[in-house]
């Protein structure tokens, strides 16, 4: 009997190249693979290579080769690329658009400031949480803590800053705000974002002293509400099982599931899978590996991202020799983060796409996908459910 598993991989900011819109974006020239490749001196990828990786590559008309990874002539998954067609290059607009979901007016985003947020929302969210704001601008997560950890910590204020993306970022140290204050705080910060349009709020706890503080895994993400059903939405309707693994369920505001093992890391995320994978069961399992994103990308720190993708590649090793007959594996991304481009925000590019099903030989050239929700399509055709509003099924 053949599995009815599919896995959703999303390597987060695994972009492959400009897509056609990049210079609206400003980020014409952006190629996470081909540049991170070139920077470090070739990846060694050796289970994304067999599946297919620099096939996708020569998918991108014009697009260089990726150091290191070969377009192997028979390629074990089917394989291609995506183009998103919502607004925006950020977390939420991607998942949310492999879900089924297209956004069309794109999320609000907020000056650089001081201040970057409207006086009279901050003015409301110190109200609500008896609490002061400090920072109110763009700037980077681990700078800004170092530069006002220490006066957050005398004051116990909160520390409330954005970057390029549609979000409200607040850090607090965990020893002076603990952990069910902030989220509390947060949940209060996501009620004030919502006429706004405002991605997420996102949780930044830290630790440590001045001059060594550092942040902890404890990050959560306040998304917005999709505004209308998504595919797993649907299979949840249809009783069947969809767990989310990382970060997935944040970014769906717990909605769409049956079960959600929330993680801040790529390692737990992949030894989660590795588990769920190994008992064999049926349904949806949508997965998101933060590390190059987080860690790396927005740090611009290509030795680092490189290593972490070569260490997730020995992963889908393991999780390849898990699946039994007929499940279903496809690995995309949500959007670019090239570590070697200008700035640290995530670049607007074009994502690979990897298929692969346990007994079914692969090699087809799926081409350029235009929008992220052909998965949800193919997902529904997967699972045998009504077919979405949007999309094209690449499964055969």
């Amino acid at each position: 009997m053949k599995s009815r598993q599919a896995i959703l991989l999303v390597l987060d900011s695994v972009g492959i190249g400009a897509a056609p819109d990049a210079a609206a974006y400003g980020d014409l020239g952006a190629n996470t693979l081909a540049n991170l490749a070139d920077a470090v001196g070739g990846l060694s990828v050796p289970h994304l290579e067999r599946l297919g990786l620099g096939r996708c590559a020569g998918v991108v008309p014009g697009g260089p080769a990726i150091g290191g990874v070969k377009p192997v002539e028979n390629p074990a998954a089917d394989f291609g690329v995506m183009q998103e067609v919502s607004r925006g290059k950020d977390t939420t607009v991607g998942h949310w658009e492999m879900a089924g979901i297209e956004v069309k007016k794109g999320f609000r985003v907020f000056p650089a400031g001081p201040p970057s947020f409207p006086a009279e929302l901050i003015s409301e969210f110190e109200a609500r949480t008896g609490r002061a704001v400090i920072a109110n601008r763009a700037a980077s997560g681990t700078a800004i803590i170092q530069e006002l950890g220490a006066q957050q910590m005398a004051q116990g204020c909160w520390i409330v800053y954005t970057s390029a993306d549609s979000v409200m970022q607040i850090a607090v140290h965990e020893d002076v705000i603990p952990l069910d204050e902030l989220y509390a705080g947060c949940a209060i910060a996501r009620e004030l974002c919502d006429p706004l349009m405002v991605g997420r709020v996102i949780a930044r706890p830290f630790v440590g002293e001045p001059g060594l503080f550092r942040r902890t895994d404890n990050r959560r993400d306040f998304s917005l509400f999709p505004p209308e059903p998504t595919v797993m939405d649907r299979l949840v309707e249809n009783r069947i099982p969809v767990v989310y693994v990382g970060k997935v369920d944040d970014i769906f505001a717990h909605k769409g599931m049956t079960r959600t093992l929330h993680s801040e890391s790529n390692r737990r995320a992949e030894q989660d899978l590795l588990h769920l994978v190994g008992d064999g069961r049926e349904g949806l399992i949508f997965a998101n590996l933060i590390d190059f994103d987080m860690l790396y990308g927005h740090r611009r720190d290509p030795e680092g991202y490189a290593r972490a993708l070569e260490e997730t590649d020995c992963f889908i090793g393991e999780l390849i020799a898990l699946l039994e007959e007929g499940a279903l594996l496809i690995i995309t991304a949500d959007h670019g983060n090239d570590p070697t481009f200008r700035g640290t925000d995530h670049t607007r590019e074009l994502v690979p796409l990897l298929v692969y099903q346990q007994g079914r030989t692969g090699g087809r050239d799926l081409g350029i996908r235009m929008g992220f929700f052909d998965v949800a399509q193919s997902l529904a055709s997967f699972f045998g459910i009504l077919p979405i509003p949007r999309g094209v099924s690449f499964i055969p």
